[in-house]
């Protein structure tokens, strides 16, 4: 069993533990493999929150349903599933704008992703785990290992 602090995990994937959607399956079973906390940065806990929050706005999850994944969510957090994860953020950002130079013209790599990408290097993580190909091919260009679950 590989244990959790190893692995940077996209916020888009972790999504999908509190969402039902295609990979969800995937997510779950790889996630149930791991031992210990993953990582997540105040950024990535937004990036959650919200896009629960998007999910009642474009009608895939009704009030009720959010309310428990929100509670869920907060649950695991509290206790410890999750690890809050600081950041120097003037790295990131630096770390971000040259991956951003070098990569996206060829890669079309949105802000988010490639904020992901420096937080788990700047966190010194060496994998990445995303379903988002986008993101997977900067994180490997960035010289992290790319996980995508598969059920």
């Amino acid at each position: 069993m590989a244990n959790a602090d190893q692995f940077y995990a996209d916020p888009s994937a972790l999504l999908k533990l509190y969402l039902h959607q295609p990979q969800s399956r995937a997510m779950a079973t790889w996630r149930a493999r791991l031992t210990g906390p993953l990582a997540v940065t105040p950024h990535g806990r937004v990036e959650l929150i919200n896009g629960l929050a998007l999910a009642v706005h474009r009608g895939w999850l009704p009030e009720a349903g959010y309310r428990a994944a929100l509670a869920a969510l907060d649950d695991d957090f509290e206790q410890g599933r999750y690890a809050p994860a600081d950041l120097l953020w003037r790295a990131v950002l630096k770390r971000a704008a040259d991956f951003s130079r070098l990569h996206t013209p060829g890669l079309g790599t949105r802000s988010l992703d490639v904020l992901h990408v420096a937080s788990a290097l700047e966190l010194g993580l060496k994998r990445f785990v995303t379903f988002d190909d986008r993101q997977g091919r900067l994180a490997a260009a960035a010289g992290l290992k790319v996980i995508v679950p598969a059920a």
